[in-house]
């Protein structure tokens, strides 16, 4: 190659670098929301990729049904940030979804089709449900909004067996603030949601919801979004 040529290169590269690293610091701006919401999804071995895109499909359909565009701007500030990442056993969760603001149909609309083709990317591993509430604790500190309540929802169909304990991790994200909400996936442990309601969620407003399989996760995932957006909004 041409030194002139590579010189040219060189620089295009730079001034590509340097647009995505002003881009990147422009988008970590907060944005005033109602809530600031981490979905903490099992990709744990006990999930197939039949069940793990099942959950994927539930949310896409729960952020693209009619009612949750309308609590997502029922609160003051008419917008939520989320992000969204895998989780499986100790050290294994990964972000598939960075923090998003989403405020409109559209942005709303947009988010539901990329969760409808998102690719798995936790492959098996044990359920440290302890060490997903510390990851998502932390994801707050990259957050894309400020304000509003900080809420951690963990859907899973199994007991934590790995890990940190999930208690201790539970009464830490709720000492500094944040609730922990659930939905429980009944078809391998029929009495997990009581599982997640007492060792599990916590926090103000704290609940969990159960759904008998993967095909049920559908219906539940949408109530659960719109109950607790809408009750935020109702308690600012």
């Amino acid at each position: 190659m041409e030194p002139g040529l590579r010189r040219r290169i060189a620089i295009i590269a730079a001034v590509l670098v340097a647009i995505c690293t002003a881009s990147a610091h422009a988008e970590k701006e907060p944005v005033p929301v109602d809530v600031q919401l981490v979905l903490a999804i099992d990709s744990s071995s006990s999930v197939t990729m039949d069940e793990y895109y099942l959950q994927l499909e539930g949310y896409a359909a729960a952020f693209k049904h009619p009612d949750l565009i309308k609590a997502i701007q029922s609160g003051p500030q008419r917008a939520v940030a989320v992000a969204l990442f895998e989780w499986s056993g100790s050290g294994q969760q990964v972000v598939n979804f960075g923090w998003r603001i989403l405020r409109d149909e559209a942005s709303v609309t947009a988010f539901a089709e990329e969760l409808a083709v998102a690719p798995r990317l936790v492959l098996g591993g044990e359920t440290a449900i302890g060490d997903a509430v510390d990851f998502a604790v932390r994801l707050f500190d990259e957050s894309a909004g400020s304000g509003g309540r900080r809420v951690i929802d963990i859907s899973g169909d199994g007991v934590s067996n790995r890990g940190r304990d999930v208690t201790s991790a539970r009464d830490d994200a709720v000492f500094v603030g944040i609730t922990i909400n659930g939905v429980a996936i009944l078809n391998e442990e029929p009495l997990l949601d009581t599982y997640y309601k007492a060792f599990v969620v916590g926090g103000t407003g704290a609940f969990a919801l159960a759904a008998r399989d993967y095909d049920d996760f559908r219906d539940v995932i949408v109530k659960k979004l719109v109950r607790e957006i809408t009750t935020i909004a109702a308690v600012q």
